[in-house]
């Protein structure tokens, strides 16, 4: 269920972050006590910078991976209020920890004792238990929940496209080229009546986070859900790659196989998804006023549509079209692309020549 490496790298940008927070929290203070006209001759300004750049690294590490492999779980699994008191709970658990660390950090320099001396750990926790550590307490409860927001944001966008959205890239639109899969759940409407309103969206929402990972493992990126369907887009360089836009399917129906079992046993039914792929140019901009998003036109889009609504009448699970094929056939050898013939699509006035694998 979970994309490791898009982990490792979320966990290394929070405290690369948090480093640099720290950083700019000691200078803070410091020139707070220099305003004062504060005595400070004769006292090393190194040791306590240090001691930032210590704590930034013990925070972002520590509280970087509790943020991104549980906090982000709980709050997609669980109600936000509950979600919310757990977070507060084990934050205050988790700055109990680094502030110990920091504080023998400082204690073992300063005093020049070993950390087993029982004079490091008094002066340690007689630091943690003074008042005036309420206020780094809410200090970086506020820099958490600041980064929790944009870890929401970020996986509502998806990943790399806020970057995209905050740097305005696509503030103008631009034409680029894109490889598009349609998603279609198979036999989804017989399923909605079986199951009703209430448990089909239930199996939905699982059915979606079963496959997400195998999106993100293979550098898709999540367009649109559109009820059971899931528009994934890829730019050239990461679809080709490995065959990557197809390999992401294999590896969806991989994901739901080994969850076969489970979804038989709670809903009675088995998920099962059909897809199209097609290539092209599309054009990309910024749209809405109140809500805004990135989003794509262009006749790519239309086509990938009806490429996968001829899944059923053929009798096969994924659809790719030719330039899509020509493309893939001359970087990547391990799937055997096999030509079913040019056909009639709804919408085009050209038949489109299609494989499937």
């Amino acid at each position: 269920m979970i994309n490791h490496n898009s982990s490792i790298i979320k966990i290394m940008w929070i405290t690369a972050g948090w480093i640099v927070v720290s950083i700019l929290n000691f200078f803070l203070g410091y020139s707070s006590l220099l305003e004062y006209n504060c005595d400070l001759e004769g006292k090393s300004v190194l040791l306590p910078f240090m001691g930032s750049i210590y704590t930034g690294i013990m925070a972002g590490l520590t509280g970087g991976s509790i943020m991104v492999l549980v906090w982000e779980k709980w709050l997609r699994s669980k109600p936000y209020g509950q979600a919310l008191l757990y977070i507060l709970a084990t934050y205050s658990i988790v700055f109990v920890f680094v502030s110990i660390q920091a504080g023998l950090f400082h204690h073992v320099n300063i005093l020049d004792l070993p950390i087993t001396s029982p004079k490091v750990w008094t002066a340690t926790f007689d630091l943690l238990l003074d008042p005036i550590s309420i206020a780094p307490y809410f200090f970086w409860l506020l820099i958490v929940c600041l980064t929790l927001i944009f870890l929401q944001v970020n996986d509502k966008f998806g990943p790399g496209i806020f970057k995209e959205f905050l740097l305005g890239k696509y503030f103008q639109p631009k034409r680029e080229e894109r490889i598009f899969m349609f998603l279609d759940l198979r036999s989804s409407t017989s399923i909605a009546e079986k199951l009703g309103e209430e448990k089909y969206f239930n199996f939905l929402k699982q059915v979606y986070s079963w496959v997400t990972p195998a999106i993100l493992n293979h550098a898709g990126e999540i367009y649109q859900y559109v009820g059971d369907e899931i528009v994934i887009s890829w730019k050239p360089k990461y679809g080709f790659l490995r065959a990557n836009c197809l390999e992401c399917f294999f590896d969806i129906q991989k994901s739901l196989k080994g969850k076969k079992g489970y979804f038989i046993e709670k809903y009675g039914v088995n998920p099962e998804f059909k897809a199209g792929l097609h290539y092209g140019h599309v054009m990309a901009g910024e749209i809405g006023v109140v809500k805004r998003d990135i989003a794509f036109s262009g006749d790519v889009l239309n086509t990938t549509s009806r490429i996968q609504e001829q899944c059923n009448p053929l009798g096969v699970d994924l659809l790719v079209s030719k330039l899509l094929s020509d493309k893939l056939g001359s970087i990547d050898q391990k799937y055997h692309l096999k030509e079913i013939g040019a056909m009639h699509l709804k919408g085009k006035a050209e038949e489109v020549t299609l494989f499937t694998v």
